[in-house]
């Protein structure tokens, strides 16, 4: 390939600009042309594309965000949307594209494959929800910016005696609630691969008080919700002041850490050299500390198991 582009689709996540730096960087350094792909699967449509050089995309590494910027697009799905990104990658002979984004995004990448544009998926979402990988950009910084806002929390909780109800992202899977709950301490974690009553999450903030614990941190996954309700609930069957939080977007911001940058960089890499040897309809994904890819197909159809040994760790150990 002489000519390859990169977009960046679906919600946006740290680490994404380091991936787009090396994919950048990777196929300059194999004589390739790379073109930018702004807003996504939208810009593909709408012909809004750049060239990148290697200084265009300096001191990103350690942004958050996308500079590509990023936008979900239902018109992408359909007939028309699809021929208008082809008339795209005609126009300016691109004959590869690097997708970063999540399973919605490598559905479009799937579909351009189909049609002749060979495709590679960078996994890229906070959630963690990618069944294909082990691990997705974004996912560790997301998870450090949610403890050090529980740490700050929980300041305020201890000298109050009180409750907080956190909800953190996830609305189809558990993984932050799940692993920033265990790193916090909270008394219970609420996520969408288990089914935990209000009354549950009371009995055990009543047994922890029981053995002089003071203060409590609930720690609830997008996908469960009712964080409001919950801490009236509580509040009001306990006498403990509580109160609800939604950190919200938040979490998706912020400088990725080391692993989201190292990770998405090697991602960028493996990408840039599938599509190099003409290869195209993959995910790249990390799996046991490698990095590999997967028909995506196959990456697709995958099911990512919930961590039950990491869920009792965190239920045992927070008493």
């Amino acid at each position: 390939m002489k000519t390859i582009g990169v977009l960046t689709s679906g919600g946006d996540a740290p680490g994404m600009n380091a991936a787009v730096r090396a994919v950048v960087r990777t196929a300059i350094a194999n004589g390739m042309t790379v073109k930018g792909i702004r807003r996504g699967y939208n810009g593909l449509m709408e012909d809004d594309v750049i060239e990148l050089g290697a200084r265009d995309v300096s001191d990103i590494i350690q942004l958050g965000g996308t500079m590509l910027y990023s936008a979900r697009s239902s018109r992408f799905k359909t007939e028309e949307g699809l021929a208008e990104a082809m008339a795209t990658c005609k126009k300016h002979g691109i004959e590869g594209i690097v997708v970063i984004g999540g399973d919605g995004s490598f559905r479009g990448a799937r579909d351009l494959s189909l049609r002749g544009i060979p495709c590679v998926g960078i996994p890229a979402t906070i959630d963690n929800d990618i069944s294909s990988t082990e691990y997705t950009i974004g996912f560790d910084t997301a998870m450090n910016t949610v403890i050090d806002m529980v740490d700050r929390l929980r300041d305020t909780c201890d000298s109050h005696a009180r409750c907080s109800v956190v909800e953190v992202m996830g609305r189809r899977a558990g993984h932050i609630a799940l692993r920033t709950g265990l790193s916090v301490g909270a008394v219970a974690i609420l996520v969408p691969e288990r089914d935990t009553s209000v009354d549950e999450v009371i009995e055990k903030i009543e047994r922890t008080r029981a053995l002089g614990k003071k203060h409590f941190i609930v720690m609830v996954a997008e996908g469960v919700g009712g964080v409001d309700e919950m801490a009236k609930k509580i509040e009001a069957t306990t006498g403990i002041e509580t109160r609800g939080t939604i950190l919200g977007h938040v979490q998706r911001g912020g400088a990725p850490t080391v692993r989201d940058r190292v990770i998405a960089s090697q991602m960028g890499f493996e990408a840039v050299n599938l599509l190099k040897e003409g290869i195209g309809n993959r995910v790249v994904a990390y799996k046991l500390g490698k990095i590999v890819n997967y028909d995506i197909y196959e990456a697709l159809n995958m099911h990512k198991p919930f961590d039950e040994y990491m869920y009792l760790v965190a239920d045992t150990t927070s008493i």
